[in-house]
C-alpha cells in the first residue's frame, strides 16, 4: 500500500478538513454521558503520523479528548499478551450488528459477547487485563502502553469524565452482570467497572492517539522507537477485528466508505490504520446513528480518496 503518484500528504490532510469542514456541529454529542454533553460540537482535528514518526495535523489536532471506545484496542492488546488465545474463549470474532450497547444479544449468547471492541466485550477484556491484580493496576498498564506507544509521558484519565460515566452507567452495569451471572467475570462487577470507566475516559489529542496507534500499521513494532508493544500476529488480528467491527452496526458501512481499520469512540475520535504506512487520527464530537463522528468519517472518506490508501487496493 502506497500513496498515489505525487500526492502531497499535507495538501491531502488539508483537503480531508476541509471537505469535512461544513460538516462540523452536525450530528449529535454524546449526552448521556453529561461531561460529554458540554464539548463543543465544532471542534475538528485530524493527524496523521507517518512511518518516520512525522505529523501532519489539521484544525483542533492538538486538543484533548475523551477517546472512549478506542481504548478498547489498547486493552485488547494488553489482554492478548497477558493471557493469549484464552481471551477467545471468552469473547468471539464475529461483528454483532447490534448497537454498541446491546443487552438482547448478550443474553440469547449466553453471555459471551461476539466480538472485545462492543461494550460487552470490552468489559471481559477489561476484567482480563486485572486479572488477579486489581482496577487500579489494570488503568496503569493501558496508560504505561499509552504512554509509551506514543512516546509522550503527557497521557492521562479525565476523571471528571470517569465520575460522569459511572454516573450514567447503567446499561453498562447491566451488561456486566449479565457477565458475571453467565460466569463471564473473573473480578467483582464493580471492579471492572471502576477500570472500563477510567479507561474509555482516557484523554488524548489527535496527535497524540495517531502516534500511540502508528505500532498497528507496522505489524506491532513501532518504525521511529523500534519498540514491539504487540508481536505480529496480533497486531494483525486487532487489525482486521477494527475493520470488520470497530463501528458497531456501522462498521460494514465504514469499511464500504474507508475501507482500512478503525475503532471509534462516543467522544468523537477515530483512529485509523493505514497498514505499512501510518496512523490517522480524526475528532469531531458529533455523532451519527451508530455513535461515529460524523464529519471525522467524511474526512477519512475523503483522505483515502486523495491518497489511494485502502486495504482493498
Amino acid at each position: 500500500m502506497m500513496l498515489k503518484r505525487d500526492v502531497d500528504l499535507k495538501a491531502a490532510v488539508e483537503a480531508a478538513w476541509a471537505a469535512a469542514a461544513a460538516h462540523r456541529g452536525e450530528g449529535k454529542v454524546a449526552s448521556y454521558i453529561p461531561a460529554l454533553a458540554r464539548v463543543d460540537p465544532m471542534k475538528f482535528g485530524i493527524a496523521v503520523v507517518t512511518r518516520s514518526g512525522e505529523a501532519i495535523v489539521a484544525g483542533d489536532a492538538d486538543e484533548a479528548f475523551s477517546i472512549q471506545s478506542i481504548s478498547k484496542v489498547f486493552m485488547l492488546a494488553l489482554a492478548l499478551n497477558r493471557i493469549q488465545a484464552m481471551l477467545w474463549e471468552r469473547v468471539g470474532r464475529e461483528p454483532s450488528g447490534s448497537a454498541f450497547n446491546s443487552i438482547v444479544q448478550l443474553e440469547v449468547e449466553k453471555g459471551k459477547p461476539r466480538n472485545p471492541l462492543i461494550n460487552a466485550g470490552a468489559l471481559a477484556v477489561t476484567d482480563a487485563v486485572i486479572g488477579d491484580g486489581s482496577p487500579d493496576e489494570a488503568v496503569a498498564a493501558l496508560l504505561d502502553y499509552l504512554r509509551s506507544a506514543g512516546d509522550d509521558g503527557a497521557v492521562l484519565t479525565d476523571d471528571e469524565v470517569a465520575t460522569s460515566e459511572s454516573e450514567a452507567g447503567a446499561r453498562n452495569r447491566s451488561l456486566a452482570y449479565f457477565l458475571s451471572a453467565f460466569g463471564n467475570l473473573r473480578n467483582p462487577v464493580e471492579d471492572v467497572l471502576s477500570a472500563y470507566f477510567r479507561q474509555c475516559a482516557t484523554a488524548m489529542s489527535c496527535r497524540q492517539l495517531a502516534r500511540a496507534g502508528l505500532h498497528l500499521a507496522f505489524d506491532g513494532r513501532d518504525p521511529v522507537t523500534e519498540r514491539a508493544p504487540i508481536t505480529p500476529s496480533r497486531s494483525r488480528r486487532i487489525n482486521s477485528l477494527m475493520l470488520t467491527c470497530g463501528h458497531y452496526d456501522n462498521s460494514g458501512d465504514f469499511a464500504f466508505r474507508v475501507g482500512l481499520p478503525g475503532k471509534s469512540g462516543v467522544g468523537g475520535g477515530i483512529l485509523a490504520i493505514v497498514p505499512g504506512e501510518a496512523s490517522v487520527c480524526v475528532w469531531s464530537p458529533g455523532l451519527n446513528a451508530a455513535g461515529t463522528s460524523l464529519a471525522g468519517a467524511i474526512a477519512l472518506e475523503a483522505l483515502v480518496e486523495r491518497t489511494g490508501w485502502t486495504v482493498f487496493a
